[in-house]
């Protein structure tokens, strides 16, 4: 069996239900004004950009857990945004249907917000 990393991706109602119509097993792909894709490494980051990002944008926000390929991870650098706290990946929109593919088991939605 090959070795997975957890990650966690804040999102709000839109992306949630495109994520659910894949049978919980994709994100969707970028917008044009989205290059980049950014799951975040820890679960602590996710409900804080879920509470206090996607709350006010959208009236809810969700976090998202998964486990991704460490190969498919090995080529991208983890990044810093705006402190240690805070680190993510940084996917290109044009990787991200490489990334899904990637994904190893379903992609569960384990905090809502608000509560």
């Amino acid at each position: 069996m090959s070795e997975t990393v957890t990650l966690w991706r804040p999102v709000g109602p839109a992306e949630l239900a495109l994520i659910e119509a894949s049978g919980m097993t994709a994100f969707p792909p970028r917008l044009p004004e989205q290059p980049i894709f950014y799951p975040v490494t820890t679960e602590e980051y996710a409900v804080k950009i879920a509470r206090d990002w996607n709350v006010p944008e959208s009236g809810a926000g969700f976090v998202t857990r998964f486990a991704v390929s460490a190969q498919f991870l090995s080529s991208y650098r983890r990044e810093e945004a705006g402190g240690r706290a805070h680190r993510e990946y940084w996917i290109p929109a044009e990787a991200l249907e490489a990334f899904n593919a990637a994904i190893v088991g379903p992609i569960e939605v384990v905090r809502r917000f608000p509560e």
